[in-house]
């Protein structure tokens, strides 16, 4: 019988972690971070060491990519091609790498995102720096292990002569771990690399002296010293960085903006659409045409711009707007000791430095092995020539190489070595000229293995040997440095008002929310209609603006929205809106109680604040002047249990009325109200009988409002006189407006100010809207019940009141 299987019963929580840790471990050591050694990460290191190993070099004629590819998958990268070749592909590009280890014939893609082409198509080899990161791999300098099934072997890291994680940069996301290494400019690190040899115990602020910051492949600017002194010093920091443009006049007076530089790994048709899409949508006024003159002389966007137009306000708008200006994040994580770590600048050169010592000391001991058995072989050939005759009497009594070796070391006592060497020397060496060559050699010889002895046995002599290689590396390789450093981040001032474009539209907001600007031509083309709307919406705001003007959005919960008009969905007059949740951050239970539109913040008026719980509060309107519009702000505080009510715009010479639902009104002036900040709750308006809230509060006397209109939520409806109600002062009880029953009293639901022929919509408990008329409602004392309009027993209680707004004129 075979034997029984055998069945591991584990939990799957642990079988998970532990394969997700065996995963991760992987992923982190062996894929997607660099090495701090030699900046690679393991695809790229294996393509680098398969084109020297195939002879795929800088001197050598380009051969196809595929080769390459299929080298690299076959000996040492059991994955997909395409990682291998995109790997290949990246390190090729000049807008992405600093200094290209790949040199490449054919597409290998392009600044605006464009694919490479097809790796059958394309052609490769490495690039003499490239080169630089291999020379003396074969001299012992690194380590070796097996490749994946154990037919070959490939280097842990390379011997790496330059400082190619600082120089290259790296970025990659990993299990956990994530790294973002900018690039930086070949000479200053090599400087800082010789000033850290000479001085180990410099300060990141000599190694600043060298190294200035980032140096990006495509140029650019990069803002903010500060910060990236911290980022040098943690490994984690942020600094902005930003294209190169500039402001050209043309003939007749008009500017364009000149872009020719753009900040690191943006993709410049993005941008490029983004810049055109600002021009289309209308966000600010002034750019005629977006165009993308780059050819191969070089990058080039022009951006032309309107007569009159506010060229420097509009670049900066630009910058803060589009990715002409970006934040870049510094995470600087790489492999050291077999582990992730997050790694300043002084600990990256300082990992490389002693990966240069080490390598460097296994390439010295090498070379002197490989000097000390030669030297011994040119002493056994000196001495062989000057034994000829005899020597070569012997070989030819000897019957085979064998005993040829034994003969000669018998007689004149040559090494086993030195036997080899002699019995494989070729006929024309044995000349009386060639002693002149071993001696000289012999000379050379001494000489290098003295030298490699100094290597390895002074310390100081290992660090002038480095700091000499960099020099020379620096000499070769090193360019000018392509993007600036500036000290402090520039303040970017937009000014609006003269880049937005004034234009008249119709501004609807609907009480369910809903917010949208309309064109004067689709108003028009639909001035009969309905605006677009939920059937159960209604109108809480309309009026023409300008799209300079702003709009401030008030709650219930107290917070308001600051919207330019300019910024609001531009949407036909027939469809729906946009939900103002979509503009700004508000909380699901909150909803808009009202809409002031604000032509400028400089005059001197106030709002009025009031809440159900009877509070005031008034406050000076160019306080709620916003600078950010994504979430809703702070517009008063509300008490546990309160809300909003309602929020007025006044000169500051009005008289304030409350209506309560248990039927009061009060009647005061306004300067009773102090003016307060914006974050203020305000004080007590009307004083509440138990159960009693407000339930209409505005200042008066209205425009062209000549009555008060009272509805209960019985259905019962008047009309009174502004002069039942004499002037009082604030948080009294006020004046009975409601004729007191003993069974099912009224209570009001709203009251509001009317003109004669104003209309009136009520809502009922059914969801039913009643449209009333003013103009047929008498007057009435201000204790009696008034008028019944509405069959409440059929239709249930009045839930609430608000004025009908006539979408078919203008309220100017």
């Amino acid at each position: 019988m075979p034997e029984a299987e055998k069945y591991l019963d584990l939990p799957l929580e642990e079988v998970i972690g532990d394969r997700f840790g065996r995963y991760s471990k992987y992923i982190i050591q062996e894929r997607a971070l660099p090495d701090a050694k030699d900046g690679l990460k393991p695809v790229q290191r294996r393509i680098l060491y398969a084109m020297v190993k195939d002879n795929n070099t800088a001197d050598k004629p380009f051969r196809k990519a595929a080769k390459t590819v299929g080298n690299v998958i076959g000996n040492y990268h059991p994955h997909g091609d395409s990682s291998v070749y995109e790997a290949l592909v990246r390190m090729s590009q000049p807008w992405k790498i600093r200094h290209g280890l790949v040199q490449m014939q054919g597409n290998n893609g392009s600044i605006d995102g464009d694919p490479p082409a097809a790796m059958r198509y394309t052609e490769a080899r490495i690039s003499a720096l490239a080169q630089e990161m291999l020379r003396d791999i074969g001299k012992e300098t690194v380590e070796f292990i097996p490749n994946f099934d154990d037919t070959d072997e490939e280097p842990v890291v390379l011997p790496a002569y330059f400082p190619n994680l600082l120089v290259n940069g790296s970025t990659g996301i990993s299990a956990g771990y994530a790294t973002d290494i900018p690039p930086h400019n070949l000479g200053e690190v090599i400087d800082a690399a010789i000033h850290m040899l000479d001085q180990p115990d410099c300060t990141l602020e000599d190694l600043l002296t060298f190294i200035k910051g980032p140096d990006f492949p495509g140029g650019g600017t990069v803002q903010g010293t500060e910060n990236l002194k911290q980022a040098y010093e943690t490994g984690k920091g942020k600094v902005i960085v930003r294209g190169t443009a500039n402001i050209e006049t043309l003939r007749g007076g008009k500017e364009q903006i000149v872009i020719t530089e753009i900040p690191y790994e943006v993709v410049k048709a993005n941008l490029v659409k983004r810049m055109d899409e600002i021009r289309f949508d209308k966000k600010i006024d002034g750019i005629a045409e977006v165009r993308d003159d780059t050819d191969r002389t070089g990058l080039q966007i022009v951006v032309e711009l309107k007569k009159e137009a506010d060229a420097q306000s509009i670049l900066h708008y630009l910058y803060k707007h589009t990715d002409l200006q970006v934040t870049y994040h510094l995470n600087m994580v790489a492999i050291a000791d077999k582990a992730p770590q997050l790694m300043g600048l002084k600990p990256l050169l300082s990992a490389y430095i002693a990966h240069q010592k080490e390598v460097v000391i296994n390439r010295s001991r090498y070379e002197l092995d490989q000097a000390t058995k030669r030297q011994h072989i040119v002493e056994g050939l000196m001495k062989a020539i000057s034994v000829l005759d005899e020597l070569i009497a012997l070989i030819r009594q000897s019957n085979d190489k064998a005993d040829a070796k034994q003969n000669i070391t018998e007689a004149f006592g040559f090494t086993e070595v030195q036997a080899e060497a002699i019995v494989n020397l070729q006929l024309y060496r044995l000349t009386n000229t060639d002693i002149v060559t071993l001696e000289k050699e012999a000379e050379e010889l001494a000489k290098t293995i003295e030298r490699l002895n100094e290597i390895l046995g002074s310390p100081k002599k290992l660090v002038q040997t480095i700091k000499k290689e960099l020099k020379q590396m620096k000499k070769k390789y090193a360019d000018d440095r392509r993007t600036v450093i500036e000290e402090k981040v520039e303040e970017l001032k937009v000014d609006m008002q003269v880049m937005i474009p004034a234009e008249e539209v119709f501004v609807t907001v609907t009480r369910g929310g809903y917010v949208k600007r309309t064109s004067a031509r689709s108003y028009s083309a639909s001035i009969d209609e309905r605006p677009g709307m939920k059937d159960t919406d209604d109108l809480l705001f309309f009026a023409e603006m300008n799209t300079t003007d702003t709009l401030l959005l008030f709650t219930s919960q107290g917070r308001y929205v600051y919207i330019p008009v300019h910024q609001l969905p531009d949407i036909r007059w027939k469809d729906d809106g946009q939900h103002v949740g979509n503009l700004a951050t508000l909380a699901a239970d909150d909803g808009i109680v009202r809409a002031i539109p604000v032509r400028s913040f400089d005059q001197d008026r106030y709002l009025m604040f009031f809440t159900k719980k009877g509070m005031a509060k008034r406050s000076v309107l160019s306080d709620y002047q916003a600078q950010r519009f994504s979430k809703a702000l702070i517009a008063l505080k509300i008490k546990e249990g309160d809300t909003l009510l309602d929020v007025a715009l006044t000169e500051g010479s009005s008289e304030i009325f409350f209506a309560t639902k248990q039927g009061y009104g009060l009647r005061f002036s306004e300067s009773e109200i102090s003016v307060v900040g914006q974050r203020a709750a305000g004080v007590k308006g009307i004083a509440l009988k138990e159960k009693d809230e407000v339930v209409s509060a505005f200042p008066f006397p209205a425009e062209n409002a000549e009555s008060l209109f009272s509805v209960s939520h019985r259905g019962a409806v008047k009309k009174m006189k502004w002069d039942q109600f004499p002037s009082s002062s604030r948080a009294k009880r006020g004046l009975t407006m409601l004729r007191e029953l003993k069974t099912n009293p009224h209570k009001l639901v709203a009251v509001n100010p009317v003109a004669i022929n104003e209309t009136l919509m009520i809502k009922t408990g059914d969801e039913s809207i009643h449209p009333i008329s003013t103009a047929g409602v008498r007057h009435y004392d201000r204790y009696q019940t008034g008028s019944y309009v509405i069959d409440t027993d059929t239709s249930g209680a009045v839930r609430a009141v608000w004025p009908y707004i006539d979408h078919e004129r203008s309220t100017e």
